[in-house]
């Protein structure tokens, strides 16, 4: 997220069959939007090797608002919450930043593409994510109990949530799928038609369609 936050990413994941739905659910409650909707350009990172990856650490390069420069350490669930180390700085020059991670040995392994809108409810930021393979929301912040409480206010289902990272429901979709493309970017999937089935995963948000 480019918003500023501690040295911890503690935050939960659902797919989403109606994003419109939940954004007016969000404003109902009082939500305020903090970022409106922005474009974002990932860059992974990783050693020859994927010494990274095998570890469980990432090392993030994103073009939105800004150039943020991420480094998230291996992560594990807790209450339900996938919670990890994460560290960013903001950078004025992300090509700059890209040159200097390779020449550090470091190689870009994956790029990929998102729209993200994030409110604050609760001391919480909870983003609206359109992804090429469909739509989510984040929850994030430094109480799990309050994480709950907050997808339970939003009619979200619990038992929906999806540990899983983006990058990771892709490796997950392209096997399920047979699909060959290394990059995660709408222009990759234009034309192609996908459930959360072939994702491995359901909607959180089904209490809005009854």
């Amino acid at each position: 997220m480019t918003l500023e936050k501690p040295g911890v990413e503690m935050e939960v994941k659902f797919f989403l069959s109606d994003l419109p739905a939940l954004r007016d659910r969000l404003l109902s409650l009082g939500a305020e939007q903090k970022q409106a909707r922005t474009f974002e350009k990932n860059e992974r990172f990783d050693t020859p090797d994927g010494a990274l990856a095998l570890s469980g650490r990432a090392l993030r390069l994103r073009h939105d608002l800004r150039g943020i420069l991420t480094f998230k350490g291996p992560s594990s669930i807790v209450d339900g919450v996938r919670v990890r180390p994460e560290h960013e700085v903001f950078i004025d020059n992300p090509d700059k930043a890209r040159l200097i991670l390779e020449g550090l040995g470091y190689e870009m392994t994956v790029r990929y593409e998102k729209w993200r809108t994030v409110y604050l409810l609760n001391d919480l930021f909870i983003t609206l994510d359109e992804l090429p393979y469909g739509h989510f929301s984040e929850i994030e912040g430094a109480d799990t109990a309050l994480i709950r409480a907050t997808a339970g206010a939003l009619a979200l289902d619990w038992d929906a949530r999806i540990e899983a990272s983006y990058l990771e429901l892709f490796e997950r979709l392209k096997q399920s799928k047979g699909l060959t493309m290394r990059n995660l970017t709408f222009a990759d999937f234009a034309g192609i038609t996908l459930a959360g089935s072939d994702l491995g995963v359901r909607p959180a948000d089904c209490p809005f369609l009854s």
